[in-house]
């Protein structure tokens, strides 16, 4: 017998996607702020919330996370009005073990900002093409953080001002069934 999932869930959850399309249009910093306030709420063991951010919306700023990128994501990130570094604490504040759970915990978090975000209008893309070393090195980060992820939040922009690749894969990618996410025993 074949399974079928198809349940009513939140809009946004459905409708979120990582699109390179941004307007550069300035996003006020109580709208960013509004963002870490979600992710705020996310859970984590013993209530640690081991997240940390790093926000830039001002040029100073922006050019020092920019330059961290890979070039590719340079093209279309550099059209981002606000970059977030993302951070976890790697040790328990309370006793100083390691939290096993600092990754975990922050993408959590991150998925709430993002969730925030799309509620809100404006578009989020976490990249993995940064330099980790570059990012720690201009940014003065300790090594007690892992360094997760640099993000781009906006507003959606003009598929043309992207390259032709780009513009290719600017579309939410398809979704796996529910049946292929499953393990069973």
């Amino acid at each position: 017998m074949e399974r079928t999932f198809n349940y009513d869930i939140k809009p946004e959850s459905k409708q979120r996607w990582s699109p390179r399309a941004f307007s550069g249009e300035k996003i006020p910093r109580a709208e960013i702020l509004a963002l870490l306030e979600a992710a705020r709420y996310a859970p984590s063991c013993f209530n640690e919330q081991p997240w940390r951010f790093i926000i830039a919306d001002d040029e100073p700023a922006l050019s020092k996370l920019r330059g961290v990128l890979t070039p590719t994501n340079q093209l279309w990130a550099n059209n981002a009005p606000v970059l977030l570094l993302i951070l976890a604490k790697k040790k328990f504040s309370l006793d100083g073990r390691a939290n096993y759970w600092h990754m975990f915990d922050t993408g959590t978090a991150w998925g709430y900002l993002t969730l925030e975000a799309q509620r809100r209008g404006l578009i989020t893309h976490a990249m993995g093409g940064f330099s980790n070393d570059g990012a720690r090195a201009a940014l003065n980060i300790p090594d007690d953080y892992d360094i997760i992820t640099v993000a781009a939040v906006g507003r959606y922009g003009n598929i043309e001002t992207l390259s032709e690749e780009l513009r290719e894969r600017e579309q939410p990618a398809d979704r796996k069934d529910i049946e292929e996410l499953l393990l069973e025993f």
